[in-house]
């Protein structure tokens, strides 16, 4: 016997159901991320941020994301919620507490993840990136690199057996029409410069004399970018997309990325073959990066699977030495050669400036000017490092055309944190943006204008106005997973510009699309060339 109530024939308990239902995704998805949780009190950067993801997807789908959070900052304050479980900061108190905190990264990383195994870049957690750090930060550090034969061996030969005579053939009597296109000459620079220190300069590329090779290989990756969103925001959805035989990319990018993959593969084969068959080979060839990352492998090998590398880097030995590098190459050339690009594009417009640098730069004693003698000598590391203008000059132009501009994402703790006074829980993505942290008014004055001025003894900024710039630079982001190569990245540049501006004026050809950098973590000229007229200063 049934003692239900039917009510024109329905019993109520599906609707109760429903019900409960209804109330329970209510307090789920609106009432507890607007309300209760410890989110709730955080200023929301679009009205829609504490209940979906979907306006924080729309910018960076579209590439509008620095642009808005950082408008987003301005009028709302250092930390805001772009997401759910989203946090950006623009504080360099709490950037300390996320970057020097030692917090993991999100899962977001593991599109850096080279032939399917992480490398030092995109390790989630810092345990394991310090381990890995510490096999190879020796040789990217300022001592080791202004002290070594090998580094001073490869920039001799790049700089006056390639760079300076290209640089010269634009300044002939029958000139290119259209100049020189120094943003293709510049990463071909700094890939020659990276890949040498990886390499060695016999295994490394030629980029600058095969400007055939260059372009194709430019053109490959160039066609890589911008396509990293689904796998980085979407990646579950993604993934069933792929086994279902819905890809979201291109067809050309996984072409593009297992080209540029098998070539980076066969740098690492050809460098490990001519080793074996050289146990002291000429400084210019010896591949310092390659041969300490080895060694730090080796050494943690003796641990065995008690290794927290051992799942990954001791596994797949081969596979995790390749992406390593492969990240090296890839970061060293783009970085290094956005930055040059537009800092002679600046210096191209200014004419008192290129005077007042190659003064400096002629200080040096030996100096990188070219006589008709010979033979031609590197200047001491330590005082090229030490010019004010070409380092305020390099410092102004990563302050403002920041080649990684965006979002850095981290997770907050299990135990969760407090940053500018909010409590946060865990599993919390928080991020800083240079974009933003660079153009800070109260730190900076008239952010958009380019004013090396600023970074100079006595240009007008006080001693403690320099000391609060200082710790808003953030090109390199900061703390223990900031960029491992910053400093072979300004000693390759300094060596470039002091090449170029102790020989050379450069005046504007074609400057089309240089004042509209892309928006994106990664930022480039919107039209990716800019030509220069070279001419010889006797």
């Amino acid at each position: 016997m049934s003692f239900a109530i039917e009510v024109d024939g329905i019993t109520p308990y599906p609707r109760v159901l429903a019900a409960v239902v209804v109330i329970l995704l209510t307090y789920h998805f609106i009432l507890h991320p607007s309300l209760i949780s410890p989110l709730a009190k955080i200023p929301n950067a679009h009205w829609s941020a504490p209940y979906s993801r979907l306006w924080a997807l729309s910018i960076r789908f579209n590439n509008r994301e620095n642009r808005t959070l950082r408008a987003a900052h301005q009028r709302l304050g250092p930390i805001i919620r772009v997401a759910p479980n989203e946090l950006s900061i623009n504080d360099v108190d709490c950037v300390r507490t996320v970057y020097h905190g030692g917090f993991d990264k999100p899962s977001w990383y593991s599109v850096f993840d080279n032939y399917g195994v992480p490398c030092m870049f995109s390790t989630r957690s810092a345990h394991e990136h310090s381990l890995r750090k510490r096999m190879i930060s020796h040789v990217y550090s300022k001592s080791y690199i202004h002290s070594s034969a090998a580094a001073a061996s490869q920039a001799h030969t790049i700089l006056f057996d390639r760079l300076l005579p290209i640089i010269q053939a634009s300044t002939t009597d029958t000139p290119k029409p259209h100049g020189l296109d120094v943003h293709s000459v510049f990463l071909a620079a700094t890939m020659d410069f990276i890949s040498a220190y990886v390499f060695g300069l016999s295994n490394g590329t030629n980029f600058l004399q095969d400007a055939a090779y260059r372009s194709h290989w430019l053109e490959l990756y160039a066609s890589r970018n911008n396509h990293g969103f689904y796998d980085q925001e979407l990646p579950l959805l993604t993934r069933i997309c792929r086994a279902l035989g819905i890809p979201f990319c291109p067809w050309f990018v996984d072409y593009a990325n297992a080209e540029l993959g098998a070539w980076c593969r066969a740098l690492c084969t050809s460098t490990l073959a001519s080793s074996s068959h050289s146990h002291l080979p000429s400084p210019a060839n010896q591949p310092v990066v390659l041969s300490a990352l080895l060694t730090g492998l080796s050494k943690e090998a003796a641990h065995g699977p008690s290794s927290p590398l051992y799942p990954t880097a001791l596994r797949h030995h081969d596979k995790s030495v390749a992406s390593e590098l492969f990240d090296h190459v890839l970061a060293g050339q783009e970085t290094a050669g956005v930055t040059l690009t537009y800092l002679t594009w600046r210096l191209s417009q200014s004419p008192s400036l290129q005077t007042a640098l190659r003064k400096e730069l002629l200080s040096l004693t030996p100096n990188l000017a070219l006589t008709p003698s010979g033979p031609f000598s590197l200047p001491d590391p330590k005082s090229l490092d030490a010019l004010p203008l070409l380092h305020a000059l390099l410092t102004e132009t990563l302050r403002l055309h920041a080649p990684i501009p965006g979002a850095q994402p981290r997770q907050t703790p299990p135990q969760g944190c407090e940053l500018g006074g909010y409590a946060v829980p865990g599993g919390v993505r928080v991020a800083a943006m240079a974009y933003a942290l660079h153009r800070d008014e109260g730190v900076f004055p008239l952010p958009e204008t380019w004013e090396p001025q600023r970074w100079l003894p006595g240009g007008g900024a006080s001693e403690q106005e320099q000391k609060e710039m200082n710790r808003a630079f953030w090109a390199f982001s900061s703390g223990g997973r900031m960029c491992v190569g910053r400093n072979f990245a300004l000693y390759e540049m300094k060596l470039i510009v002091a090449a170029i501006y102790s020989n050379y004026t450069s005046h504007v050809v074609s400057d089309d699309g240089m004042a509209e950098q892309s928006d994106g973590y990664t930022s480039r000229p919107a039209k990716e060339r800019l030509f220069l007229r070279f001419e010889r200063v006797e």
